[in-house]
């Protein structure tokens, strides 16, 4: 018995020592190029099936699954610049435009696919090398707080999970994810300088910087209770509130940039709005903080037929069952203060401002870091259990929203 438990070790031991040899970013990168292949092979699966019903066709191509939908915005931003005329609907509101879409990653696209031969090259390269970038700074955020091992699920999860296609398509959320990981390990090692560039590069990538200014507002909060027992040097109340104040501007710069150009003070409120009354009619031509969710508890809850009554209570459900899992949850609160007062603070941003539809699978990715959570569980059959649900889940959204793409609902 001894003998044959001493030969598995030994057997098993070489692929071990060799895999654990390996630099971090080396193993990191063998999984990513996995994930991709897989995520590839879903691509190419849906090409096959998708039909005449489809946006897409019969069988597209993988370039230009990669360049719909949004990518369509980037680009024309790029090559066409944002509109000083608002372009009108037929009711006379604001119709759809680029102003709804930030410039970075259109304008590096462009640069990059100069060199390329092609913006959607650019688009797709960038997205490519800023998911590997977010998968190596997601390890390092979590590998102090839940373990070498556990943090590499987490990758797993990360680099397979239901949004994974964003990491090959021509979106800007890859981008958004790297240097927003990047901010949160600045913030965990207190090395604030960095994110004096960081803030503006978020900010001009996606919106989602004014959840970054709430969450320094929140740890500033959160560093002032426990200034007993974890130093609160002035270096670092200084740097927070400087931070908070900068993320707010930039948070608010693009409406004024939009302002500028066509001279209207309501231009980019007005754009964003106009996605908002392809599901709602004029009903979703206003803003109240907040009012979006409660009108599409109303609206999907009534389409299901099960009443908006039953929406709304679904609704408060949902919210204050992600407070307790953020609060109580022994997982969560394993991956540290940082990771749970960003989580936070962009939940509460989308509640604020977001009307929930299809997309909102998509706009919940800058809250990847709680993948940590489900990787802090060692049962293998756990873990094995997480990765073939996110698998299922990609394919899933791959499918719906680019071999189907044919109804309300099939929007990525």
């Amino acid at each position: 018995m001894v003998e044959r438990v001493v030969t598995a070790e030994v057997t098993a031991s070489p692929s071990v020592r060799g895999w654990e040899r390996l630099p971090v970013a080396a193993r990191i990168a063998l999984v990513y190029v996995i994930a991709r292949v897989i995520t590839t092979g879903f691509f190419m699966v849906t090409a096959a099936l998708s039909g005449p019903a489809s946006r897409y066709g019969v069988a597209p191509s993988l370039g230009e699954l990669a360049l719909g939908w949004d990518a369509q915005w980037y680009w024309l931003a790029a090559v066409s610049g944002y509109p000083a005329d608002l372009p009108l609907a037929a009711g006379g509101h604001v119709a759809e435009n680029a102003w709804a879409f930030m410039p970075l990653y259109a304008y590096l696209s462009a640069g990059l696919g100069a060199l390329l031969g092609s913006w959607g090259a650019g688009a797709v390269a960038i997205s490519l090398a800023s998911g590997y970038g977010a998968c190596v700074v997601l390890h390092a955020l979590l590998r102090e707080r839940i373990g070498a091992s556990a943090a590499m699920w987490a990758v797993v999860f990360f680099a397979c999970g239901p949004l994974a296609a964003l990491f090959q398509v021509g979106y800007a959320e890859a981008l958004f994810l790297f240097l927003l990981f990047l901010a949160l390990r600045c913030v965990q090692l207190r090395r604030w300088g960095w994110l004096y560039l960081l803030v503006p590069a978020m900010g001009f990538t996606r919106p989602g910087i004014l959840a970054f200014a709430l969450f320094l507002a929140l740890l500033g909060i959160h560093r002032f209770l426990r200034r007993r027992t974890e130093p609160l040097p002035r270096r670092d109340v200084v740097h927070i509130v400087a931070l908070g104040a900068l993320s707010t501007l930039v948070g608010f710069a693009w409406q004024g940039i939009a302002t500028i150009v066509t001279g209207d003070p309501g231009a980019y409120l007005a754009t964003e709005l106009a996605w908002r009354r392809n599901w709602l009619g004029d009903s979703g031509g206003h803003f109240v903080p907040i009012d979006g969710w409660v009108q599409a508890a109303g609206f999907w809850f009534t389409q299901w037929g099960l009443g908006p009554v039953v929406g709304y209570v679904v609704l408060v459900v949902l919210i204050v069952g992600a407070a307790a899992a953020l609060l109580l949850l022994p997982q969560v609160k394993r991956l540290g203060i940082e990771v749970r007062l960003w989580s936070a603070s962009y939940l509460v941003y989308l509640l604020l401002v977001f009307f929930p539809q299809s997309s909102i699978f998509r706009l919940l990715v800058p809250v990847s870091p709680l993948w940590g959570a489900f990787a802090v569980p060692t049962s293998r059959a756990w873990r094995i259990g997480v990765l073939a649900l996110s698998l299922l889940g990609q394919w899933w959204w791959i499918y719906n929203m680019y071999g189907l793409a044919n109804t309300f609902w099939q929007i990525p």
